[in-house]
């Protein structure tokens, strides 16, 4: 139930109102000491004696709309837009006004063109086993000389101007989540393709021996050298639906950790500092941080269950 934000009582209010009446308060008395008029502690007083022990708000609509569009009306309407015709067409046809159409349209949730057909089911899915899929994504940073406007909430003050860009390279693992990050100053093949020899080493000095890659289709991964790099690392590359971040959503959502946590979370002084501190914030991501995704535990841990590790 929705109580008004500028409602002097609620329905419990109302209920301890009525029963200091019925146990000798006066209304006056009562009215008084609950903040509202005397009409209105009347009217919860013959609202309780009419039978209604709760005493919550009742709607505000009408009991009755003679002018309201009939139902046989509401349907054609429905009818026609699923034959995505639009509120103004339907409207021409019926010899309706469009703003009535509209209302119907929005009532009905039919007033987006996208809603017309059913959103694609989720489908969830994970590796069983450390390094059956990486996923690697990069996200584009702008750097700065001063606290920027998130934590100061001034976007004039201390502005950086043409200091560039820095680039954050990330690496997931389907099955465990350890991630692996680095800052680069370009997103480019070059970039990019050192990136993956890097992050393929440091994922097989754990012990994960990396078996397919997958990517979005930037230039960067869809590139020879970017190729030349996978075959030679025996590693099949799995690229995204375009227009579907979601496929690459593991990657997609450490990006948004990393940026909540890390990127945002402090006010640094530069973006030097910003990417001194990405170190240490993956390592505590990975070997301390509880990921809610995997049962609470850390990354590390996952990796540890998953290949039979003690330690």
């Amino acid at each position: 139930m929705n109580v008004h934000k500028n409602a002097r009582l609620t329905p419990s209010g109302r209920l301890v109102l009525v029963s200091r009446v019925r146990n000798g308060w006066t209304v006056l008395r009562a009215s008084a000491a609950a903040g509202v008029s005397r009409r209105t502690a009347y009217r919860w007083l013959r609202r309780y004696l009419g039978g209604d022990r709760e005493l919550c708000d009742r709607s505000s609509a009408p009991r009755r709309c003679p002018h309201r569009v009939p139902e046989e009306l509401v349907r054609e309407v429905e009818r026609m837009r699923r034959q995505r015709l639009s509120g103004p067409a339907i409207a021409s046809r019926l010899g309706m006004a469009t703003s009535t159409v509209g209302l119907i349209l929005r009532r009905l949730g039919l007033n987006r063109l996208s809603r017309l057909e059913p959103k694609p089911p989720v489908v969830r899915y994970e590796r069983e086993r450390p390094g059956e899929m990486i996923h690697i994504d990069i996200k584009k940073l702008g750097r700065f000389e001063g606290v920027g406007h998130r934590i100061t909430g001034d976007r004039q003050a201390g502005r950086s101007r043409r200091v560039g860009w820095d680039f954050l390279h990330v690496a997931i693992d389907d099955a465990s989540r350890l991630a692996y990050t680095e800052i680069l100053p370009s997103e480019g093949q070059l970039d990019a393709t050192g990136f993956l020899e890097r992050a393929l080493g440091w994922f097989g000095r754990l012990g994960i021996r990396v078996e397919r890659v997958m990517t979005d289709n930037g230039s960067a991964f869809r590139s020879k050298r970017f190729a030349k790099a996978l075959a030679a690392a025996g590693i099949a590359h799995k690229r995204t639906r375009p227009y579907t971040p979601r496929t690459n959503g593991k990657a997609e959502r450490f990006i948004q950790t990393s940026l909540r946590e890390w990127a945002y979370a402090r006010p640094y002084l530069s973006s030097a500092q910003r990417t001194q501190a990405v170190g240490p914030w993956t390592d505590a991501y990975n070997l301390a941080r509880p990921h809610s995704a995997i049962g609470g535990i850390s990354p590390w841990q996952r990796v540890n269950n998953l290949l039979g590790n003690d330690n």
